[in-house]
């Protein structure tokens, strides 16, 4: 079966980059930045949650903590779901620079209500600016997009790859940073994010090439514009999976990986608080090696490039994940906290892969569009396993990363068998 190609829009043509290593930099150092600033409260979070004072926040309307934690870490990844939908398509439409521009003010902002809530130990109104957030950080869609539509002057696998490594260099920062400040006070952590976001609209408005939108099949009668909210209804992520069959099976054995995937990255904190004993500074450190052996297999995938056979080779490393996230459910502490670093390397090489062939195989569709299904895809995945994930976690750790490894493995099948009817 080949994919069901029905071009809705057509790029615009791009003058040639004079230096595009450069083009690349500046994209990468822009992605390091923001995504520090996302990933520097994701440590904290069980510390603030589960080993924090007993009060109104930690334990509002008299909710056990773990839960009350499970619905602030669903309620970001939710918004991005949201936004997701409609920031890679509207890209498409009115372009990056613009995009990214609007959604990194609207995301300073909202660290800063996230701030004044922790500060007034008010729980709602923290929920409702994680929330905010998470509508304005479907940036790596953008930023994807962004890369991909300068191909082949930038290789799209080695600049996926490259691209990935610098948001691991993010994660990386960001989590030091949170574990670090999280004693200077509790709102700190979330001041320090939007002070981060500064420089990355300066690079941005600075860097940036301003691009040219997509031309649009609906928009070649200028007489009669098609309205805005008119466009992101046609153009949102998951009408793609109406459109294309094999797109709707991909995503389904996406969502699947992806819920293995999330439950390592929102809850292996919680592992190693409940598991290790470790507190804000001792999860920051593991998250910075793990993140560290991200980014050099990142690197190492640059290096490699995607072969003749990416699809394939993506299914292999997401096997490798699956058995990973089982032996992380029974491992002891000692040897999980070396399993976790681990565990970065197969999810960085899958993490270049993959994307670099749905850019390739489905760009007919935009690929804002394309880009916005994955980042689509991985927020539901996150937002489920966030839910579930702070049931079970009143048991135990073990037991999310016990359902996250089932099923990553399932995923993984299923996709060995999608890359021989594919590759």
């Amino acid at each position: 079966m080949s994919a069901v190609l029905t071009p809705t829009s057509t790029p615009a043509p791009q003058a040639p980059l004079r230096h595009p290593q450069l083009l690349l930099w500046a994209v990468c150092a822009l992605s390091m930045m923001s995504t520090a600033g996302v990933a520097l409260p994701y440590p904290i979070l069980a510390p603030i949650f589960v080993g924090g004072p007993v009060d109104s926040f930690t334990h509002f309307a008299g909710l056990p903590p773990e839960l009350l934690m499970g619905l602030a870490l669903a309620v970001n990844p939710a918004g991005i779901l949201i936004g997701s939908l409609f920031v890679g398509p509207m890209s498409d439409r009115y372009g990056r620079r613009r995009v990214l521009s609007i959604t990194l003010t609207a995301t300073l902002i909202s660290y800063g209500l996230s701030a004044v809530a922790l500060a007034q130990r008010n729980y709602p109104l923290f929920v409702l600016s994680r929330f905010v957030t998470g509508l304005t950080e479907g940036n790596v869609a953008v930023v994807r997009a962004l890369l991909a539509d300068w191909h082949p002057q930038l290789d799209r696998t080695r600049s996926f790859a490259w691209l990935n490594a610098s948001l691991y260099i993010g994660w990386l920062v960001g989590p030091l940073l949170g574990g670090l400040t999280l004693p200077l006070g509790e709102a700190v952590p979330f001041v320090v994010s939007a002070a981060i976001l500064v420089p990355c609209l300066v690079l941005l408005l600075m860097g940036l090439p301003d691009d040219k939108p997509m031309r649009h099949a609906e928009e070649t009668d200028l007489a009669h514009p098609v309205p805005l909210f008119v466009a992101m209804r046609r153009q949102q992520s998951l009408g793609l999976l109406v459109t294309d069959p094999v797109l709707r099976h991909l995503a389904a054995l996406q969502m699947a990986y992806t819920l293995g995937v999330n439950a390592l990255y929102e809850f292996a904190p919680l592992w190693m608080l409940q598991q290790a004993g470790l507190d804000s500074r001792g999860i920051a450190l593991v998250t910075a090696v793990q993140c560290g052996a991200m980014t050099a297999a990142s690197m190492l995938a640059a290096r490699i490039g995607s072969g003749p056979t990416p699809l394939r080779r993506a299914a292999r490393f997401a096997v490798v994940a699956a058995f990973g996230l089982l032996a992380l459910s029974f491992a002891p502490s000692w040897a999980g906290l070396a399993l976790i670093p681990l565990l970065g390397v197969p999810l960085s090489f899958y993490n270049a892969l993959m994307p670099a062939w749905m850019s390739e195989r489905f760009a007919a569709y935009g690929q804002g569009r394309v880009m916005g299904l994955l980042t689509t895809v991985f927020c539901l995945s996150n937002t489920l396993i966030a839910l579930i994930g702070g049931g079970l976690g009143m048991l135990s750790a073990r037991w999310i990363m016990l359902l996250g490894g089932c099923m990553c493995l399932m995923a993984a099948i299923g996709f060995i068998r999608f890359a021989r009817q594919h590759s």
